[in-house]
């Protein structure tokens, strides 16, 4: 999982999941990638913790590529690759 700058990635969506806790902030991410086109871009912002933990690691579990992770003040942006696939 590549932890490069998601400055360098140009999201088609973003979903702001800060204060949402877990499986519901999965739930979301999981619906929106549902309504985008295979290979569009989604910026994720998730608390740490658990929401951080479990995420990626589900839509990576799911098919879809997790691009970068990185910290921005209290909470992360996550950048994920709709798999290709659908």
């Amino acid at each position: 999982m590549s932890q490069t700058s998601s400055q360098a990635h140009t999201p088609d969506e973003e979903l702001d999941l800060r204060g949402v806790i877990c499986p519901y902030n999965f739930v979301k991410t999981k619906l929106k990638l549902e309504s985008m086109a295979p290979g569009q871009l989604l910026l994720v912002h998730l608390d740490d913790g658990d929401p951080i933990r479990n995420v990626p690691r589900s839509v990576s579990d799911d098919g879809h590529d997790v691009l970068s992770q990185e910290r921005a003040d209290q909470s992360f942006r996550v950048v994920i690759r709709k798999r290709l696939d659908d």
